[in-house]
């Protein structure tokens, strides 16, 4: 492990009160979710059609970006394209200049997050405002998002009074959870009405009629997109479905996934910017697509299910992993499972996040429970493979991960090597066994990281071959 993920680690370990608040909502959320799912046959029956759906689309992703940009841009919403994350930052950056803006208000959205906005547009003297109670409170304390759904999982009630009070003096102090939810409320009613920008996240988009969807509970994310004369839009570039009629059961199966909901309480369909007949609605539209990293990714036949993911969660609250140290202690802006393969592929493994694929017990949990079957162990298990291998191109000329082999380490790899070739020579073996029976007292404690939270292994008294023999059996 880096040293900055095993300090992470320790210090998360150490939040007993935490950690233990953020198991009972992770069980909490578990729960809802098998009582949403409780009918396998039904089930697994959504689950192959959103698989299906989702391989489609990234199978097709190059062509269905094609067809979504088409038929956005004749409804009248501008589609920006960004390769990396400063790239992204900029054009957000040059339509609040644009437009002689200072003041944003953000939905929830983890392509933002991707993006560091906030911080980028702070440096340039935009003030970002967090409008989903979740991610209010991180901002309120100056933290990042634990949870893709729940980014204040790790919060309790009585801290977050207390944020509030601290940062709001003139409301009293309060720790009734609707009380708190209505002062939250009463202050962002104003926000709204004077942005003059609006920044969201996109949940799919779909390519034959050019829509924006986006699911959400509170509301925020249709004022963010509806009040403000400006709206902007920030997505991955794999969040494209190719029609409408893929929609309905990727809904279905998201709200269940993520938490045990039927559907959310808003499910907001963006076509265009206002029109003369509309009600309300923004006078722009802007769409950026991000790319960092994720058309390396589809061009990879293994690493490619990676790209399905619809963000639901549900491999993050069934990870025992994530369980014991919770979010922040991954250093990345999602964790769990999920990040634990997609980080280090953006990144590269020379970067913090390199290290997350060792984080994992392999169990298969997330795999079970993942609405569009990603199979994260057998991808971590390539990414390990990835991190320490020799050669920086793969015999079929796959793309590699950036930073591919920095994992490796040279004495590990020669005591393999010389591992692999006392197996391939019997009387080698057998000899090399016999020794260590015969000095099983004498082996060292001290392993490194194996021992550091297990005993040293101790041979058996007597080798394999040798018990036979004892027994009178031909083991030739």
């Amino acid at each position: 492990m880096s040293t900055e993920f095993r300090s992470n680690v320790a210090h998360a370990l150490k939040q007993d009160a935490v950690q233990t608040h953020l198991r009972t909502v992770v069980d909490r959320l578990r729960a809802h979710r098998q009582g949403a799912l409780s009918d396998d046959a039904a089930f697994e029956q959504l689950r192959n059609r959103c698989e299906a759906i989702r391989a489609d689309a990234i199978r097709r992703l190059p062509d269905l970006l094609e067809q979504f940009e088409s038929n956005a841009q004749r409804n009248g919403i501008q589609v920006h394209w960004a390769e990396t994350t400063l790239q992204a930052n900029q054009i957000v950056l040059g339509i609040m200049q644009q437009h002689r803006a200072t003041f944003l208000v953000k939905g929830k959205s983890m392509v933002s997050e991707e993006m560091g906005v906030n911080a980028f547009l702070q440096s340039h003297g935009i003030d970002c405002l967090e409008t989903d109670l979740g991610e209010f409170i991180v901002q309120l304390a100056d933290e990042k998002p634990a949870h893709i759904i729940v980014p204040a999982i790790h919060k309790k009630r009585r801290e977050i009074a207390r944020l509030i009070h601290g940062h709001f003096p003139g409301l009293p102090y309060n720790e009734d959870i609707e009380t708190l939810a209505q002062s939250v409320r009463h202050f962002m009613r104003d926000k709204f009405r004077a942005a003059p920008v609006g920044l969201t996240g996109v949940n799919f988009m779909v390519a034959e009629t050019g829509t924006l969807c986006l699911v959400e509970n509170e509301g925020n994310g249709r004022l963010c997109s509806t009040l403000p004369p400006v709206h902007i839009a920030v997505t991955g570039i794999e969040k494209v479905i190719a029609r409408l009629d893929d929609l309905p059961p990727l809904l279905n199966l998201l709200t269940r996934s993520a938490t045990g909901q039927p559907i959310t309480a808003y499910v907001n369909m963006i076509n265009s910017p206002r029109r003369p007949d509309d009600k309300d609605g923004p006078d722009e539209v802007h769409l950026i697509l991000l790319d960092n990293g994720r058309s390396r990714i589809a061009g990879d036949p293994e690493l490619l299910e990676t790209l399905h993911c619809i963000r639901c969660g549900a491999c993050i609250n069934h990870c025992p992993v994530y369980r014991q140290i919770g979010g922040h202690a991954y250093g990345t802006v999602i964790p769990g499972p999920i990040g634990a393969i997609l980080e280090p592929q953006k990144q590269g493994f020379n970067a913090a996040a390199g290290e997350l694929p060792q984080a994992s017990t392999l169990c298969g949990a997330c795999a079970e429970v993942c609405p569009v079957r990603i199979p994260i162990p057998a991808i971590i298990n390539r990414l390990r493979w990835e991190s320490v291998r020799k050669n920086q191109q793969s015999q079929n000329s796959r793309p590699v991960v950036p930073g591919a082999g920095s994992g490796r380490k040279p004495l590990e790899a020669l005591i393999w090597k010389i591992w692999a070739w006392c197996c391939t020579h019997p009387g080698i073996y057998n000899r090399l066994t016999k020794l260590a029976t015969r000095l099983r007292n004498r082996l060292p404690a001290d392993m490194g990281v194996w021992t550091a939270v297990r005993k040293a292994p101790k041979p058996a008294q007597a080798t394999l071959h040798e018990h036979l023999r004892t027994m009178n059996i031909d083991h030739e």
